[in-house]
């Protein structure tokens, strides 16, 4: 397939708003797609290279874009800039540069294309900022006028077409069906290896049925995390689960950790719960191989922080102190930490995940040796309510979030299904505050007015998926420090965006804010309740609503769903 032909989807794609029109035109293109270059084509549409886990990025900001565009059609870079201000997108300038150039272009393929995309992201050392302009600008200079608007958005981050992996889901459904019947087989496999591309280039080789019915989890890949819904009382807890393990819930930062004894080294992983590979923040893991007794596995844990005399747990904030880059040593140092290890979903080439978590945790308590590093979460096994609330208690008391209470003989599903986990927060008795928080997607902001001012920010608009739409939730204006009016606007400028996203429903334009941002930032927000709206997209609003965290672990897919708001909703 040339590129120049993708060009005419993506250009397909852009136009059209309706989900099913996407999906049936994502379609047809993944029929035209050879086996052989369909994973190529689909990273390509979601403007990357590979999953987020492989970490394969472009280091390009958009001021290297300019640089490369003013290189490849040879045109003053003030002008560049000015045309750039007018638009507001770089591939529409790189459009109309290339549509006014008099330079031949190249038949090019998706596959070159994508190479060598991925030869310049690979680059690095001394230099290499200039040679990825140049590389850059060498392969807009080769393009027509379409592809080059949307190759030119590619290395920016900025070809936001308004679909996600789901909608790629029930396109393959669609290419092999006419409908969307077999996405949930899909959905399946794509959560025990989420690999989008690798999963279509599969469907293209073997057929939906013989992809889904083989999967299994593998070392280096990670699976998507299994969640706890939420249930009203400890009572309704036994109900519907009958006999359950009751363990304590730690406010710490959710890990998976992979593990391959390999004669060349060992291979080390460790997976937040938006599937980065955040292996480097714990140098503690090198040491992993003498915790444990496999020459494999996959554990589920919680990173928790420690006191420097490790003595009392760390708040989220301070664990996620961890993510900076610089003075790992130095940071380890002053913020210990260990693993609390809850599940195992694969050891010594075996998957677990289909086993009763009973047996799982047998499996696990064998598997872990007596350590400080990797420490088995502590559990009681119960069916009275009595022993749920005295456990609940008892883990307020020391300091903890709560508990999670996990059906006995619930297999490792990931996603929030069944009521196989449940999380308790807060007392279930208490009527005077929302029983939990709710994670939101900042959607975007208004300029702030008086003190404010300085803080560039007054307020912000968050909303949370339904589907892949973004509803609108609340609007936040109180409850901020200083310190995290100044935080949220240094984020939240780097994610402008001069038009509304395609992901964002209908806002009332009560809410029109003076600054939209692309749907990327997490936050998580206590409020005193949930009420019905007339206003917000979703139907509903927070009473009172506080921001709480940044959850940098979390991606927008993550985000309390509007399934989940109405599920809280008749909870409170």
């Amino acid at each position: 397939m040339q590129i120049s032909e993708l060009a005419e989807f993506l250009e397909n794609l852009e136009k059209t708003s309706s989900r099913i029109e996407m999906t049936k035109i994502l379609a047809e293109l993944f029929k035209k797609a050879s086996r052989e270059e369909i994973e190529d084509v689909v990273n390509l549409i979601l403007g990357q290279l590979a999953p987020n886990y492989e970490g394969i990025v472009f280091n390009i900001a958009e001021r290297m874009m300019l640089q490369a565009v003013t290189k490849a059609y040879g045109v003053g870079v003030d002008s560049v800039r000015k045309a750039y201000k007018q638009k507001g997108d770089m591939g529409d300038v790189a459009f109309v540069l290339a549509q006014s150039k008099k330079s031949k272009t190249k038949k090019l393929s998706v596959r070159d294309v994508y190479n060598r995309l991925k030869t310049i992201a690979e680059d690095e050392g001394e230099g290499s900022q200039d040679r990825k302009i140049t590389e850059v600008a060498k392969l807009l200079s080769e393009l027509d006028g379409l592809s080059a608007k949307y190759v030119a958005r590619i290395p920016i981050g900025k070809l936001r077409l308004g679909f996600s992996d789901k909608t790629i889901i029930d396109a393959l459904s669609w290419m092999e069906e006419g409908d969307k019947s077999k996405s949930s087989k899909l959905t399946h496999s794509y959560e025990v290896v989420p690999n989008i591309g690798k999963l279509a280039k599969l469907v293209k080789e073997k057929g939906i049925e013989n992809v889904s019915d083989n999967v299994k989890p593998e070392i280096g890949v990670p699976v998507l995390p299994m969640l706890a819904q939420r249930v009203k009382s400890p009572e309704e807890m036994i109900k519907k689960m009958g006999k359950v393990c009751v363990e304590p819930k730690f406010d710490g930062l959710r890990v998976l950790i992979h593990y391959k004894k390999l004669k060349g080294g060992d291979l080390i992983r460790a997976f937040t719960r938006n599937l980065n590979n955040v292996y480097e923040m714990f140098p503690e893991l090198d040491s992993i191989a003498k915790h444990i007794s496999a020459k494999s596995v996959i554990l589920d844990s919680e990173a928790v922080g420690l006191s420097p005399d490790e003595k009392r747990i760390a708040d989220f904030q301070t664990t996620m102190k961890r993510r900076r880059k610089h003075d790992i040593a130095e940071t380890a140092k002053n913020i210990p930490l260990r693993f609390q290890v809850f599940d195992i979903m694969f050891k010594d080439g075996i998957n677990l995940m289909g086993e009763a978590y009973s047996k799982r945790r047998e499996i696990l308590e064998k598997t872990i040796k007596d350590s400080n590093l990797l420490v088995v979460d502590e559990v009681v096994e119960t069916n009275d309510p009595n022993v749920i609330n005295d456990e609940y208690r008892k883990k307020i008391a020391e300091g903890l979030e709560g508990i999670i209470v996990k059906k006995v003989d619930a297999k490792y599903i990931p996603g929030r299904t069944g009521y196989r986990w449940v999380k308790m927060k807060m007392e279930a008795t208490s009527s005077a505050k929302l029983a939990d928080t709710v994670d939101c997607i900042v959607m975007a902001y208004y300029v702030g007015r008086g003190k404010r001012a300085s803080f560039g920010i007054g307020g912000f608009l968050v909303g949370i998926p339904n589907d892949e739409e973004i509803m609108t939730l609340t609007k936040i204006g109180t409850g901020l420090t200083d310190e995290q009016f100044r935080e949220l606007h240094t984020r939240l400028k780097k994610l402008k965006t001069n038009k509304k996203p395609k992901e964002y429903g209908e806002v009332n334009r009560t809410l029109e804010p003076d600054v939209w941002v692309t749907p990327s930032l997490v936050v998580e927000i206590a409020a005193d309740e949930i009420t019905k709206s007339p206003i917000h997209s979703s139907g509903y609003a927070l009473r009172f609503p506080r921001l709480v965290k940044f959850r940098d672990d979390k991606k927008p897919a993550d985000a309390t769903s509007l399934t989940e708001i109405k599920k809280i909703f008749k909870l409170q």
